[in-house]
């Protein structure tokens, strides 16, 4: 369980770009990626603003050199995407990610490409697209596209999926059953995911403010995120970004989608990652918040940052009113945003927010800026209080 565990591929697609340099670029300059419904189809386009992937199915299908009338869902797109991005950075050869583990967190699955599909026609073709709609087959499609042969699963535990899968990835590695993992998560949009969240009335029709006064809910976004783990010692030369260093998972058990008005599965999650990392609160230099921009998430997540590090708390921001609310995807890609904070020695604006709640009084940096940067705490926090922090931590 010593061994340590380095990131050494980044791969991404999001709202804000197609590739870790559209992504980056939109980070350092300010651009958001939230914007009217062009692609999804749904009864409430005019009435919301989403965090679209700007590339149509066709268009992204063209990119990978998959067939238009191939059935695959938007979910597996993105994701191959990503994690082909992830694996080239990485330098990962043909035989290399044939032994390759792949843990990929996702919600949505092939919810995307079912919902689409009016008539099933015959019992053969219902058959073959219910194959195609478990969250799983959006893993197992981006193993058989980058001829993936080694241990494969996918995590499903909302809002935290991709940074479970995250941090399984590290412990496969930790334990001896993998020395090379790739891990993240995908979703894409869908009609469900939007009239659901719609009907618990968390939906912002402007574009969010995440820890402002004024939010008023989220916006729902797109993509993908992976990184490439491996052991220090099969990792090659220069190829080392940062050091997965620390991760926890606590469930406050608190409600089925709200978080503990007292943060308390929040503090647990970011404590219990310090411990693993053998960090202080003073050795935190940023906080990746999770940051929905719902009333009740932000508020708790401030007061578990309270709670842990009282008033000397680290820069924080949420990136998610660049990109949109991802689901199952958030902890995989702002993972990626976490590795290149370190990389680059810089902290990520926290968008549209102009002024602090009343209970917490503090507020995220709102605007880009250089700093020395040793170790990002990245927070994904998902319904049913199953809470997830990882942190990364410069070579």
């Amino acid at each position: 369980m010593s061994r340590k565990v380095v990131v050494t591929g980044l791969g991404i697609v999001s709202a804000i770009g197609l590739g870790l340099e559209q992504n980056i670029h939109a980070l350092q300059n300010g651009h958001m990626g939230i914007a009217p419904i062009k692609y999804l189809q749904t009864r409430l386009r005019d009435q919301f603003v989403l965090g679209e992937v700007k590339y149509s199915n066709t268009e992204l299908k063209s990119i990978l050199g998959i067939a238009e009338d191939e059935l695959v869902s938007r979910t597996s797109l993105l994701g191959i995407l990503a994690v082909r991005e992830a694996t080239e950075m990485a330098d990962l050869t043909v035989d290399e990610l044939k032994t390759c583990a792949l843990v990929s967190g996702t919600t949505v699955g092939g919810m995307d490409l079912t919902e689409q599909i009016a008539d099933f026609g015959s019992e053969e073709n219902l058959r073959e697209i219910l194959n195609l709609h478990p969250c799983g087959d959006s893993t197992e499609k981006v193993a058989s596209y980058l001829g993936i042969e080694g241990f494969v699963t996918t995590y499903s535990t909302a809002c935290s999926s991709a940074a479970n899968a995250i941090m399984m990835g590290a412990r496969l590695i930790k334990s001896g059953r993998a020395d090379r993992v790739i891990a993240g998560g995908t979703d894409a949009l869908a009609c469900f995911t939007l009239n659901g969240f719609n009907s618990l009335m968390i939906l912002d029709n402007e574009y969010c403010r995440p820890f402002d006064r004024s939010r008023a809910g989220l916006n729902l976004g797109e993509g993908a995120g992976f990184i490439v783990l491996e052991t220090e010692d099969v990792a090659k030369p220069n190829k080392a970004l940062a050091v997965l260093s620390g991760y926890a998972n606590a469930n406050d058990a608190h409600h089925q989608t709200a978080s503990s008005p007292e943060g308390i599965g929040a503090s647990l999650s970011m404590q219990k990652a310090m411990e693993v990392a053998g960090l202080k609160c003073a050795d935190i230099s940023y906080i990746n918040a999770h940051g929905t921009g719902t009333p009740n998430n932000d508020s708790s997540e401030a007061k578990a940052i309270c709670n842990l590090f009282g008033e000397s708390n680290p820069p924080f921001s949420s990136t998610k009113a660049f990109t949109g609310h991802t689901l199952g995807a958030c902890g995989g890609i702002e993972g990626v945003f976490s590795v290149m904070a370190i990389q680059n020695q810089e902290l990520y604006a926290g968008l549209n927010f102009s002024e602090a709640d009343e209970d917490s009084n503090i507020a995220p940096i709102v605007q880009y800026e250089k700093s020395e940067i040793k170790h990002v705490l990245s927070n994904s926090f998902g319904f049913g209080g199953n809470n997830s922090s990882l942190i990364f931590s410069k070579i």
